[in-house]
């Protein structure tokens, strides 16, 4: 049970932790980025751009903001739920971490909604026409790919659990 409130207590920092960098880089974007709209951080490979989004990836559901708001306040909520429902183990930790990621990702992008009715972008790849994403963006797509991963391999059926019998089996 010590260990439980411990690693309830890691997360609940590295939550933190993640939203206050991703806020950090979205005011550093508005304050120096913003006036001179473009800086290179490697020639033809990637920069920084100032790019303010009121939809979703890509740019689309422009006019979304309050949908937004709400989806984001659902997902959140699921993810609370989840993280009180799964024991603590070690498999559950590949469920844990991307939901640590996902919900930091998903509060840095619903401050920005909140407080301005747009999210904040910046990092942009030179090379390759690619949206411009930010900090939160960057949790929100790892923690899927994190949890994609373990859905796929590690979190397979567990041999040691036993097999349930179906319900009213004659």
């Amino acid at each position: 049970m010590k260990n439980m409130n411990i690693i309830r207590w890691i997360l609940a920092a590295s939550v933190l932790l993640l939203v206050v960098l991703d806020q950090v880089v979205k005011q550093w974007a508005r304050v120096y980025l913003l006036p001179v709209g473009r800086l290179p951080i490697i020639d033809g490979l990637i920069g920084f751009r100032y790019v303010t989004n009121a939809g979703a990836a890509f740019g689309i559901f422009q006019s979304g903001r309050w949908f937004f708001v709400v989806l984001t306040i659902i997902v959140i909520a699921v993810i609370l739920v989840l993280e009180f429902k799964f024991p603590y183990t070690k498999r559950h930790m590949w469920i844990r971490v991307p939901m640590t990621l996902t919900l930091a990702g998903a509060i840095g992008n619903f401050i920005d909604r909140l407080l301005f009715g747009y999210v904040v972008d910046m990092f942009e790849f030179l090379f390759i026409d690619f949206p411009i994403f930010n900090v939160a963006d960057i949790l929100l797509v790892t923690g899927t790919f994190i949890y994609a991963f373990a859905a796929l391999f590690i979190l397979k059926d567990d041999p040691n659990e036993k097999e349930r019998p179906a319900k009213n089996e004659c």
